[in-house]
C-alpha cells in the first residue's frame, strides 16, 4: 500500500537521529554562550538556538527546554522570545503526537500577535497553525493559514520563510491529490532556497518532491529525488530528512512489489523514528514493514510488527497514522483469509479519517479491500456500498484534470459575466445623471419664465400662471422619475452585491448539492436491488435495502434543507423589503453580513485579506427589525470599512509601510438601545466631507466602484426607519467608526 509523507517541514528544521559529534561540540559551546550571558533577552536567544537543537536530537527533552524558556522570557516580558518558543513548542508537541497540548500553545500564539500586532508575528501564527491542522489532516485549514502567511512573509522579505511556507503548502495540495498544484509550490520553494544556498530547506523540499512525483507513478523520477535527498541531508547531517526519505522508500518499493527492500527500509525508518521519539513516524514504518512482510506470506512476523503500529499510533492523534497502522492490520488479517476479523481494522481505519480534508487513491483502496471483505463474509449489501465509495473516490482522483480545467472556464465565465454587470450599473448611473440635468435644466426654464411673467404685469398674469401650472407638473414628473430612477439603481446595486456575494458561497451550495446528487445515484441503484430481492423472494434482504434507502432519504432532506437555507439568505438580501417586523437575533444578524461581506470582497479581489475582531453582546434579546433592512445597513458600513483598509494597504504597500488590516464589528445593549460599531484602521474620513458622507450619490471612489448610496442608505435605514441615529467618528490611531443605534423595543407591524 502506498503512504504518503507525512513531513510537514517548519522554520525549525526539526529532528535528527543521535548525538553526532559536531552536534555536541555545537550544545557544548551553546552552554557556554548561555552561561557567561549577562545580557537577559541575549541570553534566551541563545537557549532559543539550543532549543533547536535539541529538536533534531529528542522531542521530549527539545519540549522540556522550550517550557523553560518561556518562563525565563515570560519573567522579562520579552514578547519575541515568547513568539519563538510557542511557535516551537506547536511543533514538537504536534510531533510527538500530543495535539492537546500543540492546540494550547497554538492558542496562546494567537493572543501573543493580536497583542503585538506586528505583521511577522502573524505570519508565523499562520505558518504555525498550518504546520497544526495539517498535523491534524485538516488540510483545508492548513491551506487558508499557509496561504495567509506566504503573502506576509513575502510583504516583509524574509525569503527563507517564504520557501518553507511554499513547501509546507505543497504538502497540503498533495494530501488532496492536487499534484500540479504541490508541484507548483514546491518549485518556488525551490527556486528561493537555491538562489540563497539554503541547503538544509533544500532537502526538505526534495523529500516533498520525490513524495509528490511517487504518488504520481513516476516511480523513476521519485527514487532519484530520494537519493538526492538523503545525500544533501547527510552532508546537512539532517537525519530526520533521511528519515522520511528511507519511510517513504519503503513505500515506493510496495508499489513495485519489491517487498525486502520494502522491509529493510521500513525497518530502518521506525529504527531512526523510535530514537527521535518521533511515534507517529515509527509507527507508519512499522505498518510498511507489516505489509512487507505480509506480501511475503510471513504472518507471524506481520501481525507482531503491526500490533506495535496500533500502540504507537493509538498514544498520538495523528488521523492519518492511525489510519496507516490499523488498515495494515485489516490488510495483514486479509491476506490471511480472515475477513471477519479484518473488518473491525478497517472499519477503525475509515473512521479515523471521517473529519479529515484528505482526498487520495489510499482512501479509495480502504472502501475497497473492506468491500471485498464484506462480500466475503456474506454481506453483499455492504459490499457493494464500499465499492461504490471505493470508484467515486477513484474517478474522482483520476479526473482532477478535467475538474480543474472546468474550473478555469467557470471563472472565466464568471469574469466575462462580471464585466457586464459593471457596465449595466455603470449605464443605469450615467442615466440617472441625465435625468437629473434635465430635472435642473427645467427647473432653470421654469425660473426665467416666472420672472417674464412678472414683468409682464397683470394682463399677462392669467397666462403666466397657466404656464406656471404646466411647468410645475413637468418637474414634478421629472421627479417622480428621478425617484423611479434612484430606486433602480438602488435595487441594481443591491443584485449587483448579490452577484459578488454568490461568488463567494458558490462553495457552500455546491457542497450539499454535490450530497443530494450522490445519495440520489445510490438510492437509485438501490431500488433497482430491492426490486430484484423481491422479485427473488428474499424478504429480509429487501427490507435492509428498503432501510438504506430511507437512510440516503433522510441525507438527501437534510443536505437539501441546507441548500435551501443559502439560497433563501441570498433571496432575503436580494427582494424589497416587506417592512415585516419580526423579532430577531441581532447578534447573528450581524456575525452573518460579515462573513458576506468578507466573501463579497474576496470574490472581487482574492487577495484580500483582513483580521475581523467580533464581540458580541449575549444579553442582547431578540428585537423586532426587517432583518433585509438592518443587514443591508450593517452591509454597507462593513463593506465601507473592507475598502477602507484595502485602499490603505495599497498605499502602505507603495511606502513600503508594514500595515495589518483590522475590521472589528461589535454589539452592545445601552438603556434600552442596541448599539452596533464598526471600526476599522482604514483611510479614515477626511475633515472636509464629513457632512457630505450620508448624502445621497456622494462618493469618494473612482468612476464605475462605487454609486455613493450604500452609507445614505444605511443612514435612511437606521434613522427612519428605526428612529435611531448612525455616526461617523475619526480615530487617533487612524481609521474611522461607525456607530448604529437605535431602541431595543420596536412595534411590530
Amino acid at each position: 500500500m502506498k503512504n504518503l509523507l507525512k513531513i510537514l517541514s517548519t522554520a525549525l528544521l526539526m529532528f535528527s537521529t543521535a548525538l553526532l559529534p559536531a552536534q555536541t561540540a555545537k550544545l557544548d559551546s551553546l552552554d557556554r554562550l548561555i552561561s557567561k550571558e549577562t545580557d537577559a533577552k541575549a541570553r534566551i536567544n541563545h537557549m532559543l538556538e539550543k532549543a533547536d537543537l535539541l529538536a533534531i536530537i529528542n522531542l521530549d527533552s527539545a519540549i522540556k527546554f522550550n517550557l523553560k524558556i518561556l518562563e525565563e522570557s515570560k519573567r522579562i516580558n520579552y514578547k519575541l522570545g515568547q513568539e519563538e518558543v510557542r511557535s516551537k513548542l506547536v511543533h514538537t508537541y504536534s510531533y510527538q503526537g500530543n495535539s492537546k497540548a500543540a492546540l494550547e500553545q497554538l492558542g496562546e500564539f494567537k493572543q501573543l500577535a493580536e497583542q503585538m500586532k506586528d505583521s511577522g508575528t502573524f505570519a508565523n501564527y499562520y505558518n504555525t497553525a498550518g504546520l497544526y491542522y495539517g498535523m491534524q489532516s485538516k488540510y483545508d485549514s492548513s491551506i487558508y493559514f499557509y496561504e495567509k502567511a506566504i503573502p506576509l512573509y513575502e510583504k516583509i522579505g524574509n525569503r527563507m520563510r517564504t520557501g518553507q511556507g511554499a513547501s509546507n503548502l505543497a504538502i497540503a495540495y498533495q494530501q488532496q491529490s492536487n499534484y500540479s498544484k504541490a508541484l507548483f509550490y514546491q518549485q518556488k520553494a525551490l527556486k528561493i532556497q537555491e538562489e540563497d544556498g539554503n541547503l538544509s530547506s533544500m532537502a526538505y523540499t526534495l523529500v516533498n518532491m520525490a513524495n509528490t512525483y511517487q504518488n504520481m507513478g513516476d516511480n523513476q523520477r521519485a527514487e532519484s529525488y530520494f537519493l538526492k535527498t538523503i545525500d544533501l541531508a547527510k552532508q546537512e547531517q539532517l537525519s530526520n530528512v533521511e528519515l522520511y526519505a528511507y519511510t517513504n522508500l519503503s513505500s515506493m518499493f510496495l508499489d513495485m512489489f519489491q517487498w525486502q527492500k520494502a522491509y529493510d527500509y521500513g525497518m530502518e525508518a521506525a529504527k531512526l523514528g523510535g530514537e527521535m521519539g518521533d511515534k507517529g513516524i515509527q509507527a507508519a514504518s512499522f505498518s510498511k514493514a507489516a505489509l512487507a512482510k505480509s506480501r511475503q506470506n510471513e504472518h507471524e512476523e506481520a501481525l507482531e510488527l503491526s500490533k506495535r503500529a496500533i500502540a504507537l499510533a493509538d498514544s498520538v492523534n495523528q488521523p492519518f497514522i492511525i489510519q496507516q497502522a490499523y488498515s495494515a492490520m485489516g490488510f495483514v488479517l486479509k491476506s490471511q483469509k480472515k475477513w471477519k476479523a479484518a473488518i473491525p481494522f478497517y472499519e477503525k481505519a475509515l473512521a479515523s479519517l471521517k473529519d479529515a480534508d484528505l482526498f487520495i487513491e489510499e482512501t479509495g483502496s480502504l472502501f475497497r479491500e473492506l468491500s471485498e471483505c464484506y462480500e466475503q463474509t456474506g454481506n453483499p449489501v455492504k459490499a457493494l456500498e464500499m465499492y461504490k465509495q471505493y470508484t467515486v473516490i477513484a474517478d474522482s482522483v483520476h479526473s482532477r484534470d478535467n475538474i480543474q480545467k472546468a474550473t478555469e472556464l467557470t471563472m472565466n465565465y464568471e469574469f466575462k459575466k462580471k464585466e457586464q454587470a459593471e457596465k449595466v450599473k455603470q449605464d443605469a448611473k450615467d442615466e440617472l445623471n441625465r435625468t437629473r440635468m434635465i430635472g435642473l435644466g427645467s427647473g432653470l426654464f421654469l425660473s426665467l419664465i416666472i420672472i417674464i411673467g412678472a414683468a409682464i404685469g397683470y394682463r399677462g398674469k392669467q397666462r403666466a400662471n397657466t404656464l406656471l401650472i404646466q411647468q410645475k407638473a413637468e418637474i414634478e414628473t421629472a421627479l417622480v422619475r428621478l425617484k423611479e430612477a434612484q430606486s433602480q439603481l438602488i435595487q441594481s446595486e443591491k443584485m449587483a452585491s448579490l452577484g459578488e456575494l454568490t461568488a463567494g458561497i458558490a462553495h457552500e451550495i455546491q457542497n450539499p448539492l454535490n450530497f443530494v446528487n450522490n445519495f440520489s445515484e445510490v438510492s437509485t441503484e438501490l431500488i433497482d436491488e430491492l426490486n430484484e430481492e423481491l422479485a427473488s423472494g428474499k424478504k429480509d434482504s429487501a427490507l435492509e435495502i428498503a432501510q438504506e434507502i430511507r437512510n440516503n432519504l433522510e441525507k438527501i432532506t437534510h443536505h437539501g434543507k441546507r441548500a435551501d437555507g443559502i439560497v433563501k439568505g441570498m433571496l432575503q438580501h436580494s427582494r424589497r423589503s416587506s417592512g415585516e417586523k419580526v423579532p430577531t437575533d441581532i447578534n447573528t444578524l450581524a456575525d452573518e453580513y460579515l462573513r458576506l461581506a468578507y466573501h463579497g470582497m474576496r470574490a472581487k479581489n482574492n487577495t484580500f485579506n483582513v483580521t475581523m475582531k467580533t464581540d458580541f453582546d449575549p444579553t442582547i434579546d431578540k428585537v423586532n427589525v426587517v432583518p433585509q433592512d438592518i443587514g443591508r445597513a450593517i452591509l454597507n458600513l462593513i463593506n465601507n470599512a473592507f475598502y477602507a483598509v484595502a485602499e490603505k494597504g495599497k498605499s502602505a504597500k507603495v511606502t513600503g509601510k508594514v500595515f495589518e488590516p483590522l475590521v472589528s464589528l461589535s454589539t452592545k445593549m445601552k438603556d434600552n438601545t442596541v448599539e452596533i460599531r464598526v471600526t476599522d484602521n482604514g483611510t479614515g474620513i477626511p475633515e472636509m466631507i464629513r457632512d457630505k458622507i450620508f448624502q445621497p450619490f456622494f462618493t469618494t471612489k473612482p468612476t464605475g466602484q462605487g454609486t455613493g448610496l450604500g452609507l445614505s442608505l444605511s443612514y435612511d435605514i437606521i434613522t427612519k426607519g428605526y428612529g435611531g441615529e448612525l455616526l461617523a467618528n475619526n480615530l487617533e490611531a487612524g481609521g474611522t467608526e461607525f456607530i448604529v443605534r437605535f431602541p431595543a423595543k420596536q412595534n411590530q407591524d
